[in-house]
């Protein structure tokens, strides 16, 4: 089965052809550093680390390129760090809050379970001309000015919407709407009320670089535009984000890149994860509903309790990506009790056999598995494959590597055997009487002993347990279970 995956371009899901088999090349938008990443932000990180595995485990680890860029230039970070270090030079207040924000923003994303991208520029050192020759802001406003498709006004760098005739296709708004719908007297020195900034003055208390047009520093858009062009290239086969970057970001991505550059696209499928709400309402600092990452793995802020990477990972995967997400301590708890019952399968099995052959986990991904992620990341169906896999491997031990195999191609880690061992004894036969009761009223469910199937049911019911009943991949009868919360 070949790879497909949704253009929000196109609007339609399509056969996914690299550019070059030999170099597949991916580009997400990473975070802007001023503050640390929120829960919401996790979503399209883990979304497209699983993306960046599928592609390695399709055509090679050595095949793939994935660029996260990292953006420390931007008004929202000059705004903190004066409020944050007012003693300081701003240049140095900068520099602290850039630091302190990018290394949480790593430490959270490594506890995510997710590899690190083959590159990870910083905005600043794309500012102006490299000596390495690679792509750069200024060189981009230049040829865009030079190709009539920008101009000065009002001391900054505008781009000039109107001399794209296609510009809103991603979106899909239209630019005499935009013109129609707008407050014509503000910011006057504009052509066109969608056109954007490209590059502004600096005051002296403000960040800057010398460049033709003066002291100044970039528009937030013309970034991307040039880190991923620096280890891209002008056309690209994958770009990634948040719903909420299709407009204007990627919209003004898009001009950016093909007008500099003259080509008819910048990446050819552009992918798009859905939004996440808390417990049902939009997440808000003044809802109290505010969550990150930082919070959610280390304090008890959520749920009155901490949660580990790798529930907060399953939790998000256990949704379509394309798909609203609604945050909830019960989807967390769902996510932990589903971890807690593999990492058992595991250490049942592996703890007897000591020393664990290598060829033991050394198999390729579980087919279904990798033909679920195959259909535009359907993690949902991929997931509910590895809870057969898991009951497989329970009974027969020789099924285990094609579970871990599986779990290993979603990054997801399963508990260690040391969290798992005399401090959980309780919970370990609690487990084994809940999987003693469901075989037995399997064998009555069989039996068509309804009455004893009742009875077992109603027994776990006063245990906690939920059941529920359906069929596997091949038809055949499942029960799975949950922890009543």
């Amino acid at each position: 089965m070949d790879l497909r995956l949704y253009d929000t371009l196109t609007r339609q899901k399509k056969p996914f052809a690299p550019i070059d088999p030999q170099n597949v090349r991916m580009y997400v938008c990473g975070p802007t550093v001023y503050d640390f990443a929120h829960i919401g932000n996790a979503r399209p990180v883990i979304v497209f680390d699983v993306l960046f595995r599928l592609l390695r485990h399709v055509y090679g680890e050595k095949h793939v390129t994935y660029v996260r860029n990292i953006t420390d230039v931007d008004d929202k970070i000059n705004a903190r760090a004066v409020r944050d270090f007012p003693n300081l030079p701003l240049n140095d207040a900068i520099r602290h809050v850039t630091e302190k924000t990018a290394a949480q923003f790593h430490d959270d994303v490594k506890a995510l379970g997710c590899l690190q991208p083959t590159f990870e520029p910083r905005a600043t050192e794309f500012v102006l001309p490299r000596a390495d020759g690679k792509a750069d802001m200024v060189t981009l406003i230049k040829q865009l000015i030079a190709r009539g498709h920008a101009y000065e006004a009002g001391g900054e760098v505008l781009f000039d919407t109107v001399s794209m005739p296609d510009y809103g296709q991603l979106s899909g708004r239209k630019l005499e709407d935009q013109q129609a719908g707008a407050r014509v007297a503000v910011e006057a020195h504009k052509k066109n009320p969608a056109d954007f900034v490209l590059w502004k003055q600096s005051s002296d208390d403000e960040p800057g670089w010398d460049s033709p047009w003066g002291r100044g520093r970039p528009g937030w858009h013309i970034e991307c535009s040039a880190m991923s062009a620096a280890y891209l290239g002008e056309v690209f086969d994958i770009h990634g984000g948040g719903l909420d970057l299709i407009f204007p970001h990627h919209e003004n991505e898009i001009a950016q890149s093909r007008c500099a550059h003259g080509t008819h696209a910048m990446a050819n499928t552009w992918m798009h994860n859905g939004f996440l709400q808390v417990e049902g309402e939009k997440m808000s600092k003044s809802l109290g509903n505010f969550f990150t990452i930082n919070e959610l793995l280390e304090t008890d802020k959520f749920g009155s309790k901490s949660w580990g990477g790798a529930t907060l990972r399953l939790a998000m995967l256990r949704t379509h990506y394309r798909s609203p997400i609604d945050w909830t301590v019960q989807r967390l708890w769902d996510a932990e009790d589903q971890l807690v019952q593999w990492s058992f399968i595991y250490d049942d099995i592996v703890e007897p056999l000591n020393n664990l052959p290598l060829e033991f986990v050394s198999v390729d991904p579980d087919v279904e598995v990798v033909s679920a992620l195959l259909d535009d990341l359907n993690t949902h169906r991929a997931l509910d494959r590895i809870h057969h896999l898991s009951l497989a491997a329970r009974k027969d031990s020789a099924k285990l590597p094609a579970f871990l195999s599986a779990l290993r191609l979603l990054g997801i880690e399963l508990f260690a055997p040391s969290n798992l061992g005399a401090d959980n004894a309780g919970q370990r036969e609690l487990l084994g009487k809940i999987e003693v009761l469901i075989s037995a009223r399997k064998v009555a469910r069989a039996n068509k002993d309804f009455k004893e199937s009742d009875r077992i049911r109603d027994e776990l019911t006063a245990m906690g347990v939920v059941l529920k009943d359906g069929k596997d991949a091949d038809g055949n009868p499942i029960t799975t279970w949950e922890i009543a919360r």
